[in-house]
């Protein structure tokens, strides 16, 4: 089966910057130090040469990670969705049944994921239950900190606001 891997234009176009930077910022870098590190001599007992050996290992790893993710990339542009069901790009406000605590949350894709703004993974535990319901509706979660339950006050588009600009 096809992994797809929906975000928004928005998230395409922060893993394609990323690609950038590492292809053409930090790996030249990392090549350089291991250039000189070389002519330090022994390797046996060369600690920059294995730093930089292990830094080029550790780029070449996340660019692999982000060819596999842009590769299953479905750019999915939320305003075109119907929100009267929770889908991806839907902006919910809940109450906490037990503390009485009204939280919002945007589902977005995993790329563009930020707890922090209210931005959670469409493949987020919290996410995977609340896809498919509707204002009003009553949800038990399962969450990896325990069982909570939200009554679901209201599904929305708007516009998604992914970082802070100060």
């Amino acid at each position: 089966m096809e992994k797809i891997e929906p975000m928004t234009i928005f998230g395409y176009e922060k893993l394609q910057a990323e690609v950038k930077y590492l292809k053409e910022v930090r790996r030249p870098q990392i090549v350089k130090d291991i250039e000189e590190a070389l002519e330090h001599g022994d390797l046996k007992e060369n600690a920059e040469y294995h730093a930089a050996k292990e830094n080029q290992r550790t780029i070449d790893g996340r660019l692999q990670e982000l060819a596999d993710i842009i590769g299953s990339a479905k750019i999915v542009d939320p305003s075109d969705l119907e929100h009267s069901r929770i889908s991806f790009g839907s902006t919910v406000v809940m109450t906490d049944m037990d503390s009485d605590e009204e939280v919002t949350y945007t589902i977005v894709g995993g790329c563009e994921s930020n707890p922090d703004m209210g931005l959670i993974s469409f493949a987020s535990p919290l996410a995977k239950q609340l896809l498919g319901r509707k204002e009003g509706d009553e949800v038990k979660v399962q969450l990896p900190g325990g069982k909570k339950e939200f009554e679901i006050e209201e599904v929305k588009y708007q516009e998604i606001v992914f970082e802070c600009h100060e």
